[in-house]
């Protein structure tokens, strides 16, 4: 045969999902997933067995963990010696476990995540209460198989005197299955379970009047009893752990928070760090000092306050932002007849006691054995005591021990077993006292034959065997419950207060898009002047908005996108810096652009509204407090055809009128009463009907007739009209002209499109941004007076072939 013939050939996809089927069933049911009669994984198991087998008990000395180790190892686990340790480690740690199977003497590490020492240096023996998941092991109560090496033999199952998977839970994550059970009360347990027994139909609800929920080594307090009762129905839920905390007066008027139980598997240290670093960053204000004084006392962490602190507010905060409060999710999932299963609490007691009939019966049909053999020994002995003259006869008449004993068994009808032992009989026994206390002990041994084959032949007893025996663990090894219960999740409200500190703050967004938060000092500081703000080459101030660090600004975009900024989210410069890109502040995609920025105090303030206006005449009037969101990413402002843009967006408080102005220099005033509110995600109304090639470029609100409208061209003409020229209209009709634009030859040109326009009441500065680079200012003022049809006058020289891009207005 060729060496080609001896291949196969073989698909890579059966090949690799052979394999990795291997290795997912080898990792959940050897190494990962605990069972679901003794809660123990594999090695959690080999571990407690090989300190068993060595009499490594709680009745000896300590012993060295490496020689526990070095005994799994080489004689169960056969993997690195670090999985090992790490397993027997966790078992000693009192914060992991409910009840330690293990007893450790020497550093087996700490609730602020330091290591234990090296397996070398510590020692250990099995806990007590270890104890009783191994008892009656010898009794032939489990099953065996071979170990990895055929050379000894090691338990498939624990007998688990106790339902160990409940009372200290586990963590566990293989390939396609985790499984996370949390620590539960042993006295509630084991109720639960008599409970079960006495009443197998009994329904969830009733049995969490015992198990009232999860019970923490490390206490705290569970919010969420419909988590819990989910989880142990379905086997999945959730809940919130909160630390434990008071709040205490201190000298001078001070408040300190005092934290003396935090969350299971929260690492005390870590918790400690995030809290100093709030501190140190001034993520909140308050906090004076974090101090972790923690003992032989018990846990102790001190959060001191500074003077007029708002307590509760900073504890708020610490409990949203760190852990202090988290979320457990429970995912019950334990190795039911070498199957991964989801499971509920009723489930999971259910197989534990079917477990626990199935030790009881092994344990009983083997001392069973015992006992009918004692039994058959001591009849054979009283009876040859009532006949010792013939029985001593016959012995002394035969020619060897085995002669005697053929003629025992032929001459009186002894057994082989009984004639044995008649020959070992030492004549001691043939004291009347010792002839009594045989009688007295065979009457006890068939007294115990009635009573293991009762509960042999009947469940009753057998299951009241089983109620005796955890009920008289309950009581040796049953502490007081560490955890507190809360029905309901406490929702968390910080207060903006408590997170910053009010303070009066200029914000700047520059056309090009830098933003920055700058301090009033910092403004004077660098003499007082607007033009003095740190911008790049030919960018200009496009928002210049005075607000205070507690209010938020409602950024909206062309494309009809909304993002809500907190102002002290805003990094902070100083007044001659140019700021950091908005894109660095807020997700803005590359092609969108800020069309408004609006700063709001309070979202739900009656009566305001943002109003709409795009490019191409549409109008919407949406109530303020629908635009707010918790989100970073933006929301949807308003909906765009293909075609449009946002205009402009502006906050409204009703009672107002519109006026919107276009680049062919037409114009139309009507009530924002006629724009019905709508949804957040509404296209709005048309506010005016364009002609062809003509779009909107200004919106203004106007109150009464007083006052005037200003237009300013691309070349920079401008002029000043009564606004009780322009008559309030209905909404979308055609307009009237508020501009005149001049044509032809001979005739200089006064531009081609309006730019802008801006309502006058008392005078202000307008710039005039040119394509050049370079800028103009004028006041209102000076624009000239006339009617709504007219050409305006130049407000400031261009060069030829120049024009005006962009008119601010900054105040």
């Amino acid at each position: 045969m060729s060496i080609k013939e001896q291949f196969l050939p073989a698909f890579l996809e059966e090949i690799v999902g052979d394999r990795f089927g291997r290795y997912s069933k080898y990792i959940i049911q050897d190494r990962a997933i605990p069972d679901v009669r003794d809660g123990l994984k594999p090695v959690q198991r080999r571990i407690l067995y090989a300190m068993y087998e060595a009499g490594n008990t709680p009745d000896k000395p300590y012993r060295k963990a490496a020689k526990t180790v070095g005994d799994v190892m080489g004689n169960y686990h056969p993997h690195g010696d670090s999985s090992i340790y790490e397993g027997m480690v966790r078992m000693a740690q009192p914060w992991k476990m409910g009840h330690p199977l293990i007893d450790g003497h020497g550093n087996w590490g700490s609730i602020d995540d330091d290591p234990a020492a090296a397996m070398r240096y510590t020692e250990a023996r099995l806990s007590s209460i270890a104890m009783e998941l191994l008892r009656d092991i010898d009794k032939r109560t489990v099953a065996f198989k071979d170990n990895f090496d055929n050379t000894a033999k090691e338990p498939i199952v624990l007998p688990s005197r106790f339902p160990n998977l409940l009372v200290n839970g586990v963590s566990g994550i293989s390939s396609g299955f985790a499984t996370e059970i949390p620590t539960h009360n042993l006295r509630e347990v084991i109720d639960a379970c008599i409970a079960v027994i006495d009443r197998p139909a009994i329904g969830l609800d009733e049995l969490m009047q015992i198990v009232k929920g999860p019970d923490f080594p490390t206490g705290g307090i569970i919010m969420g009893l419909e988590g819990i009762r989910e989880a142990y129905r379905t086997g999945r839920g959730r809940i919130h752990i909160r630390s434990r905390t008071a709040i205490e007066d201190v000298r001078g008027g001070k408040q300190q928070i005092v934290i003396t139980e935090i969350p299971y598997q929260v690492v005390k240290s870590r918790l400690v760090t995030a809290m100093e670093n709030i501190r140190i960053e001034k993520k909140i204000e308050g906090i004076a000092e974090v101090r972790d004084e923690s003992g032989r006392e018990g846990m102790r962490i001190v959060v001191e306050l500074k003077k007029d602190a708002d307590a509760q507010g900073v504890l708020a905060y610490l409990l949203k932002k760190t852990d202090l409060q988290v979320t457990y999710n429970f995912n019950m999932v334990a190795i039911v007849n070498k199957t991964p299963m989801q499971l509920g609490l009723k489930e999971m007691l259910t197989a534990y006691i079917e477990h626990q009939k199935e030790v009881v019966t092994n344990r009983s049909q083997y001392e069973l054995e015992k006992v009918e053999d004692r039994a058959h020994v001591l009849e054979g002995l009283v009876k040859a005591l009532n006949i010792l003259d013939e029985v001593i006869a016959a012995i002394k008449a035969s020619k060897n021990r085995q002669d005697a004993q053929t003629n025992l068994v032929a001459q009186f009808g002894f057994t082989e077993r009984q004639a044995d032992a008649i020959l070992t009989l030492q004549l001691y026994r043939l004291t009347n006292l010792e002839i009594h206390s045989l009688e007295k002990e065979l009457k006890d041994v068939q007294k115990t034959v009635d009573y293991l084959r009762g509960i042999l032949s009947s469940e009753k007893k057998l299951l009241g065997v089983i109620k005796n025996e955890i009920a008289a663990i309950r009581d040796k090894y049953g502490v007081d419950r560490r955890s507190d219960i809360q029905d309901e999740v406490e929702e968390l409200k910080v207060n903006l207060e408590v997170m910053v500190t009010a303070e009066d703050v200029y914000v700047t967004l520059s056309n090009e898009g830098y933003i920055k938060r700058t301090s009033k000092l910092s403004f004077t500081r660098s003499g007082g002047e607007i033009e003095a703000t740190g911008l790049k080459e030919r960018d200009y101030l496009r928002y210049l908005l005075e607000v205070n660090t507690l209010d938020s600004l409602l950024v909206l975009t062309q494309r009809g996108q909304c993002y809500l900024l907190p102002v002290h989210q805003v990094p902070e410069f100083k007044w001659k810096e140019n700021g950091t890109a908005i894109v660095n502040v807020i997700p803005l995609p590359k092609e969108d652009r800020v069309v408004s920025v609006i700063p709001v105090r309070d979202f739900n303030e009656p009566g305001k509204s943002l109003v709409f206006v795009t490019r191409r005449g549409q109008v919407k009037r949406t109530e303020l407090k629908d635009y707010y969101t918790s989100r970073s990413n933006g929301i949807v402002a308003i909906k765009l055809a293909d075609d449009d843009h946002v205009l402009d967006v502006k906050l409204s408080e009703g009672g107002q009128e519109l006026l919107l102005v276009t680049q062919n220099g037409m114009s139309i005033r009507f009530s924002e009463d006629e724009v019905n509110p709508m949804g957040r995600a509404a296209a709005g109304v048309r506010g005016i009907q364009l002609k062809e090639g003509d779009e909107v470029v200004s919106c203004e609100w106007i109150s009464g007739d007083e006052g005037e409208v200003v237009v300013v061209s691309d070349l920079g003409y401008a002029k000043r009209s009564l606004v009780a020229d322009y008559p309030v209209q209905g909404r979308g009709g055609k307009g009237l002209f508020t501009f005149e634009f001049k044509e032809g030859k001979r005739v200089k040109s006064n531009g081609s499109a309006l730019l802008k326009a801006f309502v006058v009441k008392e005078p202000f500065d307008l710039t005039l941004v040119l394509a050049s680079g370079d800028k103009a200012s004028f006041s209102t003022e000076q624009t000239p007076i006339d009617e709504r049809k007219s050409p305006g006058k130049p407000m400031a020289p261009l060069a030829k072939g120049d024009s005006v891009i962009d008119v601010l207005k900054l105040v």
